[in-house]
């Protein structure tokens, strides 16, 4: 039997997750089915005052167990300041989803590796701008799935709503 099936598999929480990946000027936005089996896109958001309303009406609409923020890194791991304002972005929308939870996972080549996905399946790079942050989204949603059915624990880290 292989690691992963079987009684030996580790338990996965079942329930929709969204993620979303935060840029300067979109949010790109993906679901789960309850099994958490795949990824799909759902919107790309406009950043902004209004962007965490929207999400959270998502969040609401597809009755969300968590929220998961992708954490750009540079290739070596480090924080810049991009992460720093996702770092702030996901606090407050902890603060705002709360009692449901968010976390931040590590994005690294999530848009790349979704802009790599577009081109080869014929979307263009102009036409794409808009459909690249929901499936750099899809990437980040999909690769924190697979570590919590590998680990049997939730993915990431934290994000503690306060005050």
């Amino acid at each position: 039997m292989e690691i992963g099936e079987g009684p030996w598999r580790p338990p996965f929480r079942r329930g929709r997750r969204i993620a979303v990946d935060v840029g300067d000027a979109r949010i790109g936005v993906a679901s789960c089915d309850p099994d958490g089996v795949l990824a799909t896109p759902v919107e790309t958001v406009p950043a902004g005052v209004k962007s965490q309303a929207r999400i959270a009406a998502i969040v609401e609409e597809y009755d969300a167990i968590e929220v998961i923020v992708g954490l750009p890194r540079s290739l070596s791991g480090k924080e810049g300041p991009a992460a720093e304002k996702v770092r702030a972005y996901a606090a407050r929308l902890a603060n705002r989803l709360y009692p449901v939870p968010v976390r931040l996972v590590d994005e690294r080549m999530s848009t790349v590796t979704a802009t790599h996905g577009l081109r080869a399946s014929g979307v263009k790079a102009k036409k794409g701008r808009s459909v690249v942050d929901q499936a750099a989204a899809v990437v980040i949603l999909q690769t924190a799935l697979e570590s919590e059915r590998v680990s049997g624990r939730p993915p990431g880290e934290s994000v503690e709503a306060v005050g």
